[in-house]
């Protein structure tokens, strides 16, 4: 059936817009009209055009893992309570607020009513649904237990939702500490230290070293800041436009990996969303070389998935997940161990998953201690740099005094 969307009046007069399914424009418009709403313009939303209509509006305003996890778990509530997957699809449409998902869930019904199945429907949108999501609802399918899919891959998104709530939550105070600090050393730099400073100029007598370094950086800022401000817009471009090669890549997400600290905790965070999803994948019917071959694409770290396509060559060779792990030097033991006990007992699904439980909690720990650590270097930086600034202007007038004397 197509989809229009419109844009009408309610009875309050209020201009609204949304998107409705009717058979042709005319049943669309009388629809309205009995739900006392009446249509100012009215189009079909094609297949073609509601894709780059999507595309744009998602340029604009995302949509986030959380949206998509509700949206699963409501969907699942649904289909478990007995109705037909393109009902269920149809009642969640007028309950979802942001306009690009309407659409997209539209589509995938409209899509669905035209003999395609869910996971091909979904497949349509892989800026939202990745390859794990679709691959597991297409398991699903298969096995006749959707709900049951739909109800994992949900905590799934929760639980993935809850871990970038956790990164974003434990920067922002740093982040904040830091670009409060710049401002205000900008703001001594470039208003203060010259008032403070002009007095030095009529000075005959040659300067301190720190005093001129501070003259110089406080000159270049108050008349270069706009230099300093492209060079940051044209680096900005240069790196997203360089890392999009795969082999610099590969050496971004090496060295990343070799860093104290960092590289341990985006280490943590790869294995846990691996382990994670690899377990479901296998919970839910999924062969395994057909789970590493989703999974390798799951973490956009090209260390890890050229670990997780070699681990897949030699696993069809024959050999176990366990030790194919085990001989890269990236792996944490613990998680091969785990694996191997998995693999050994028959239990390598529940393995996984404990293993992504054990490092989801390494993480938030990481987290606290990495937090914990950045504050006092940031005050350490920040004082450091004020007392530059005050030694340089402090020298000076020590000087003079001892000349007066």
């Amino acid at each position: 059936m197509p989809v229009y969307e419109y844009k009408a009046l309610n009875h309050k007069g209020k201009q609204i817009s949304g998107l409705l399914d009717a058979d042709n424009i005319k049943t669309a418009k009388t629809k309205l009209r009995d739900s006392k709403i009446f249509p100012i313009s009215i189009h079909e939303v094609t297949a073609r055009a509601g894709k780059q209509k999507i595309q744009f509006s998602l340029f604009r305003s995302k949509i986030r893992v959380s949206e998509i996890a509700m949206m699963t778990r409501q969907l699942s509530t649904l289909i478990a309570a007995g109705f037909p997957l393109t009902t269920a699809l149809n009642t969640m449409v007028p309950q979802t607020r942001k306009e690009s998902f309407k659409r997209v869930l539209s589509k995938i019904k409209d899509t669905i009513e035209e003999g395609s199945s869910f996971a091909d429907a979904l497949a349509n949108f892989p800026g939202i649904f990745s390859s794990v999501y679709v691959n597991m609802v297409r398991a699903g399918e298969a096995s006749g237990t959707l709900e049951i899919v739909l109800e994992r891959l949900a905590d799934i998104s929760e639980k993935q939702h809850k871990l970038n709530h956790k990164l974003k939550s434990a920067m922002a105070y740093p982040v904040l500490m830091t670009m409060v600090g710049a401002g205000v050393l900008f703001f001594l730099l470039t208003v203060v230290v010259p008032n403070i400073t002009s007095i030095f100029e009529e000075m005959n007598q040659a300067l301190p070293l720190t005093t001129q370094i501070l003259i110089r950086t406080s000159s270049f800022l108050k008349q270069g800041w706009w230099i300093i401000i492209c060079a940051i817009i044209l680096l900005m471009i240069g790196w997203q436009m360089i890392k999009k090669k795969s082999r610099v890549q590969r050496a971004i997400d090496q060295f990343i990996l070799r860093l104290p600290l960092i590289g341990e905790l985006v280490l943590k965070i790869s294995v846990a969303r691996l382990t994670r999803t690899l377990g479901s994948l296998l919970e839910n019917g999924v062969a395994l070389l057909d789970a590493l071959d989703i999974v390798r694409n799951v973490k956009g770290n090209k260390i890890i998935e050229k670990a997780i396509v070699e681990a897949r060559d030699e696993v069809e060779r024959g050999r176990e997940l366990g030790d194919v792990l085990g001989q890269n030097p990236y792996f944490p033991y613990l998680a091969v161990q785990m694996i191997k006990v998995g693999e050994k007992s028959g239990t390598l699904e529940s393995m996984l998953k404990k293993t992504a439980q054990v490092y989801d909690d390494e993480v938030e720990t990481s987290l606290m201690g990495m937090t914990s650590l950045l504050e006092p270097i940031i005050i350490l930086v920040m004082a450091v740099v004020v007392g530059f600034i005050v030694l340089s202007i402090c020298l000076p007038i020590f000087e003079m005094n001892q000349l007066v004397k």
